[in-house]
């Protein structure tokens, strides 16, 4: 009997520990397409992430808007309906006006996690039952046009596609910011709903809209991107302890890789543009005017919904 009551312990503390290291699978969405050239480096993470977390943790990355439209995601990660998202954090500012610092970040994603910027993240992200975990993307934005803009005034008056993180320049530019779904800004180009967009590098040419857009404005902004790996703050603190770490420490292995990996295509994408589209260039006058005003407009339209203790705080951690 003895023996049968051992085998029967054994086998229940076998059962127990099994369970205790069960892999979790976690739902995950992305704010554009899943096979969207952008969200390469996001595909990346979830096979970095799957790969380092064998056996524990595994994401299961099933697509984009057309599984959940992207300005209802966040209310979706926030009430548990989806785990993960890989989100345009411009999306959020009415929720978290702290997040448009990630694209005015001068420091890498490494330095931040020194500089305390990350764990500002991380508590803001927190206010709305979410958990910020690092950057999967980085890369140069621009304004791309189907007619040639000579100079600053040139650009008032155009209707520019846009979702929501270059709104506030545009109108300072004179530009009318239009909201269009990524996978509708094709059409949109080609019926006249939009006379250019906001965008990087990446997608332009694959995509097709070069056979509408002709002309890019040669000046790079927002280089820090905001697209990152966010989760259901109830689904991360359901994790073991050293998942969470573990989850933490790949994203931050990974961080550098994907820098690395956006600046060498970025370098292979422009050769590929060089015949479809030409760049232009403004007076160093109108150069610094159009670049200034993408930086001043979101550190003041932070400054209006943030404390000036909290102000400083993001611009000493994003190396401003």
């Amino acid at each position: 009997m003895k023996t049968i009551a051992g085998i029967a312990g054994a086998a229940v503390a076998l059962a127990l520990a099994a369970g205790a290291h069960a892999e979790t699978t976690v739902r995950a969405v992305g704010f554009i397409p899943k096979n969207h050239p952008v969200m390469a480096q996001a595909n990346a993470w979830v096979a970095h992430i799957n790969e380092k977390l064998k056996g524990k943790f595994r994401v299961n990355y099933v697509g984009g808007p057309e599984v959940i439209g992207r300005y209802e995601q966040l209310n979706a990660l926030r009430t548990g309906v989806i785990d993960m998202l890989f989100s345009a954090e411009a999306d959020f500012v009415d929720q978290m006006p702290e997040v448009a610092a990630l694209v005015l970040s001068k420091l890498s994603p490494t330095q931040e996690r020194s500089s305390g910027f990350y764990d500002i993240m991380v508590k803001v992200h927190e206010r709305v039952n979410v958990r910020y975990i690092g950057r999967v993307q980085y890369g140069d934005f621009y304004l791309w046009f189907k007619k040639k803009p000579e100079n600053l005034a040139g650009l008032k008056g155009l209707k520019m596609r846009t979702g929501s993180l270059y709104d506030r320049m545009m109108r300072e530019l004179g530009m009318v910011p239009v909201n269009v779904n990524q996978p509708e800004t094709y059409t949109a180009l080609e019926q006249g709903t939009v006379d250019g967009l906001g965008w990087p590098v990446f997608g332009v040419r694959s995509i097709g809209w070069t056979r509408h857009i002709k002309f890019v404005v040669d000046l790079p902004f927002y280089g820090a991107s905001n697209v990152g790996a966010i989760m259901n703050l109830d689904k991360w603190k359901g994790l073991p302890a050293d998942v969470q770490k573990a989850i933490v420490d790949a994203t931050a292995e990974f961080e550098p890789k994907m820098i690395a990996h956006f600046k060498s295509e970025q370098e292979k994408e422009w050769k590929l543009l060089e015949p479809l589209v030409t760049r232009v260039k403004f007076s160093d006058a109108e150069s610094k005017k159009y670049l200034d005003t993408a930086y001043t407009v979101e550190w003041d339209a932070i400054a209006k919904r943030v404390s000036p203790e909290a102000l400083a705080q993001l611009k000493k951690t994003t190396g401003n």
